[in-house]
């Protein structure tokens, strides 16, 4: 095929996004339905879009001839039962992670998707696209820092999100699902290692609505691997700088830095406020390029019907995870992950 012709389920914040560089950035792909329960979303794609199919109902946009994939961007708690829909569809898919919010709805995925082994179904963790964790990545396979033996990450928010985090923390399944995801697929590609335990600790420091949710505003987790290497991870919702995402890798012979120090751009500024760097707003900003590079990659494997290198594997790896971890946050005890 040419041009692969995508359908969308979901327009929301992130939904948007995709389409965007669907549009501007991807040459060998289209947008040739989307689907949406929210009529906005799909006046959007009507009018600013010109996308000639919209639907309600994902499964009547499945019913159409005209789609090689599908790209499942809807509320994390429906992903599971799209993903699962499309590839019975016969359809390429790409899901926003995480792949689902319980280990068993990722377990069933999975078993759908085997039966499918021709049909690409991919899970989207994009910091495995930005450069420099590609980069950094390289080095260790270099042996520039040794042996890896410790990972610290954190994805840190810009506190000015509040009226959307409070309503979409209940479909997200939560600080550790949403935010940690990413760091927790990180730890296991930087150390080479699944993880054993977890212990969790945090709050709501600022914001008490998310405590009244079951959730917090800012966590952190300690971790063993399989191979006794360790893991420190945290996230927050209440940053006042910026959108702050970091990572360091530390081996027997060095240590590598992902995102410091952080900042905007490489200038300073001097004036009557001080000295100061500028800092990016929010994660759209920080891994822009990386988003489009997983779509390129996406797009360009259906086409040559290869597989990508990450796997629906390393999604459930991540959510079984995140669940450990969230347990742990609410017992306030260590966690031994059961596989």
């Amino acid at each position: 095929m040419e041009v692969v012709k995508i359908g969308i389920i979901g327009l929301g914040r992130l939904g948007k996004r995709y389409a965007e560089i669907i549009n501007k950035r991807i040459k060998n792909a289209e947008i040739t339905a989307v689907c949406s329960i929210v009529a906005d979303e799909l006046d959007y794609a009507k009018y600013k879009l010109g996308v000639s199919y919209v639907f309600s109902n994902h499964n009547q946009m499945l019913e159409i001839n005209e789609l090689d994939a599908v790209m499942v961007l809807s509320s994390t708690q429906e992903h599971a039962r799209h993903m699962i829909d499309t590839i019975n569809a016969g359809l390429h898919v790409f899901c926003e992670k995480p792949l689902a919010l319980s280990v068993d709805d990722c377990l069933q995925v999975i078993k759908v998707a085997g039966s499918k082994p021709s049909q690409l179904s991919v899970v989207g963790f994009v910091r495995r696209f930005d450069k420099s964790y590609l980069y950094a990545k390289e080095k260790i396979a270099e042996g520039l820092i040794g042996t890896p033996f410790l990972f610290k990450s954190q994805t840190v928010d810009k506190d000015n999100a509040m009226s959307f985090q409070k309503n979409y923390v209940q479909q997200s399944g939560g600080i550790f699902l949403d935010y940690n995801v990413h760091d927790i697929d990180l730890a296991r590609w930087f150390l080479g290692s699944e993880f054993r335990k977890v212990y969790a600790m945090g709050g709501s420091f600022k914001h008490q609505i998310f405590a009244d949710m079951g959730d917090a505003d800012n966590v952190m987790t300690v971790a063993q691997m399989d191979n006794n290497t360790m893991c420190h991870i945290m996230a927050s919702r209440t940053a006042t700088h910026g959108h702050d995402t970091y990572s360091e890798i530390t081996g027997t012979e060095g240590t590598l830095r992902i995102g410091r120090p952080a900042g905007k751009t490489m200038v300073e500024i001097y004036d009557k406020h001080g000295a100061r760097k500028e800092i990016i707003d929010n994660f759209y900003e920080r891994f822009e390029d990386a988003f489009v590079s997983q779509i390129e990659s996406f797009i360009d494997n259906v086409q040559q019907g290869n597989k990508m290198s990450v796997s629906l594997r390393d999604s459930l790896e991540a959510t079984r995870v995140g669940v450990a971890m969230t347990k742990s946050f609410m017992l306030a005890k260590e966690v031994t992950i059961e596989r």
